[in-house]
């Protein structure tokens, strides 16, 4: 559903947030900090969504990109096996442990901090894993890279 769409619909008292969370299976806050990142502020006086953001609004956009997918290789862990299965991380032909780690499979481990620049493109693909996964995917896809130049086995 187009933002534009659910906005006259709020307004219209034809939805409500608590039916779009629902729709989303994600809290009532989750769909308020979505509306509240495309711009819009809630005005409890006339009871609407007002766009403060800048121009143009975003009013053509599918409310359901906003959401990160899974992507497909969740769905089938049947490969899994011992202790890789608790884990929920595991290596078959069709993906790699960089796959699994995009899908939000693995738990986060410990690990030291430090801090580095990334250019927007590859930023934009970290920012896109749950906050406790970007350590292990950047440590993944860099272990995989290092093993292919040799620099690591």
């Amino acid at each position: 559903m187009l933002i534009g769409e659910m906005l006259t619909k709020i307004m219209k008292e034809e939805m409500t947030i608590k039916e779009l969370a629902k729709m989303y299976s994600v809290t009532t806050q989750t769909i308020q900090r979505k509306f509240k990142k495309l711009g819009y502020e809630w005005d409890n006086k006339k009871s609407i969504y007002k766009y403060t953001g800048k121009s143009p609004q975003p009013l053509d956009v599918d409310f359901s990109t906003l959401f990160r997918k899974t992507p497909t290789i969740s769905k089938d862990l049947s490969h899994l096996k011992g202790k890789n299965k608790k884990k929920g991380i595991g290596r078959s032909s069709t993906s790699d442990v960089v796959d699994v780690l995009l899908a939000g499979t693995k738990p986060p481990s410990k690990r030291v901090y430090q801090g580095f620049y990334f250019d927007k493109d590859v930023l934009s693909i970290i920012n896109s894993v749950p906050k406790n996964y970007k350590s292990e995917l950047i440590n993944e896809a860099l272990r995989k890279v290092f093993k292919e130049k040799g620099l690591l086995k």
